[in-house]
C-alpha cells in the first residue's frame, strides 16, 4: 500500500478535490495544510528557489523524510509544495496538481486542470469540472446522517450560496434575480434548504429566507448553527440552486442526478462562462422552465484516478535542472 500526501491551503473545496482523489488512489493518506511565507506566497509555484524555507519552521517538520510515494495537492499555494517534493523525492515520489498552476505542467507529474481553464499538455487531464467523493454510496450515507430532512414537504429546493468573486458581484440586481427564481421553484409548495459558505455575505442567507416566504425552511449561516447540512442538502434536494460563483458546488450540483438551476444577471467572466455553458450543454445546468433530460450524473473521479494510475506507470520521472 503506498503513502500519499494530500496538500492544500485548507480551504475546504480545495481539501474536498484533494482528498477525493487520494481516496480513489488509495493507500495510506496524510493531509497537511500549508501557507508559503512572503515572497514565495506572492510567487507559488513559478518561484522555487530556497526549497523549504519557504514555509515556517513549523511547517518545514512536516515537510520531511520520509518522503511520500505520492503527493497530491490543490490550489496555487500547494502547487509549491508538490513541486518541490518531487525533486525532494529524488524521483521516488510522484506528484499530482490539481487545479490550473499557473506554471509549465512539466514541474508536475500529472497535472489536473478542468477544461474552461485551458491548460493543455502531454501530462494534463481536463475534467469538466471539480474533482469530488459524491456517488450513490456517498448520497446515501447523507441521507441516513441527515435523515431528519425527509420531514420537510416536497419538492424540496436546496439553495447552495458562494460568495462574491472577482467578476461576479453577487450585487443587488443579482438577489432580485436569486429571490424570482427561488420563489417560482416554491410556486408550488415545498421546502428549501439554505446553505452558506465562508465566502457568503451575512444578509444573503436572510435574503433567501425571506424569498422562501411562509414555507418551511432550514438555514445554515456557519458553525453556530451547528454541524453543516451540505451533505444533506446535496442528498435529499429534488432541485438545487447553485450561485453561479462556485464550480466546486456547481460541480458537486451535478452529481446529485435532480435538475440544476443557477441565476446569471451579468456576463460572468470568460472561464466561468464556459464552465457554465458546458453545463448547460451537458443538461447538468437549467433554466427554470426547461425540461430537464436526466444526464447521468457528473461523476468524473473514477475515470481520472485511473487516467492518473496510468500516466504515472509511464511518466520517466522527477524533472532536471533545478536546485533546492
Amino acid at each position: 500500500m503506498h503513502s500519499t500526501w494530500a496538500i492544500t491551503d485548507g480551504a475546504a473545496g480545495n481539501r474536498r478535490q484533494a482528498l477525493a482523489l487520494a481516496a480513489a488512489l488509495g493507500g495510506e493518506v496524510r493531509e497537511l495544510e500549508l501557507h508559503a511565507r512572503a515572497p514565495w506566497s506572492w510567487l507559488a509555484p513559478r518561484v522555487s528557489l530556497g526549497g523549504r524555507l519557504a514555509w515556517d519552521a513549523a511547517a518545514r517538520t512536516q515537510l520531511a523524510p520520509p518522503w511520500p510515494e505520492l503527493v497530491i495537492g490543490c490550489g496555487r499555494q500547494a502547487a509549491l509544495a508538490t513541486r518541490l517534493l518531487r525533486r525532494l523525492g529524488n524521483g521516488r515520489c510522484r506528484s499530482v496538481q490539481i487545479l490550473d498552476p499557473r506554471a509549465d505542467p512539466r514541474h508536475w507529474d500529472v497535472v489536473i486542470a478542468p477544461r474552461h481553464d485551458d491548460v493543455r499538455g502531454a501530462n494534463v487531464l481536463n475534467p469538466l469540472g471539480s474533482l469530488h467523493a459524491i456517488d450513490a454510496a456517498w448520497l446515501g450515507d447523507a441521507r441516513d446522517a441527515w435523515h431528519v430532512f425527509a420531514r420537510l414537504p416536497v419538492p424540496r429546493i436546496g439553495v447552495l450560496l458562494g460568495g462574491p468573486r472577482r467578476g461576479v458581484a453577487l450585487d443587488p440586481a443579482w438577489q432580485t434575480a436569486l429571490v424570482a427564481r427561488l420563489r417560482a421553484l416554491l410556486h408550488h409548495g415545498g421546502s428549501a434548504l439554505i446553505v452558506a459558505s465562508r465566502r457568503t455575505p451575512a444578509d444573503l442567507v436572510d435574503v433567501c429566507a425571506a424569498a422562501a416566504g411562509a414555507w418551511p425552511r432550514r438555514m445554515w449561516r456557519d458553525a453556530r448553527d451547528g454541524a453543516n447540512p451540505y451533505p444533506g442538502v446535496l442528498a435529499w434536494s429534488d432541485r438545487l440552486l447553485v450561485s453561479p460563483d462556485s464550480v466546486n458546488m456547481l460541480s458537486e450540483a451535478a452529481a446529485c442526478g435532480v435538475p440544476v438551476h443557477s441565476v446569471v444577471s451579468a456576463p460572468l467572466p470568460a472561464r466561468l462562462a464556459r464552465f457554465h455553458a458546458a453545463l448547460r450543454e451537458g443538461g447538468w445546468l437549467i433554466d427554470a422552465d426547461a425540461a430537464y433530460r436526466a444526464p447521468a450524473p457528473l461523476r468524473e473521479i473514477a475515470a481520472i484516478a485511473a487516467r492518473v494510475r496510468d500516466i504515472l506507470q509511464r511518466a520517466p520521472g522527477a524533472e532536471g535542472g533545478e536546485t533546492t
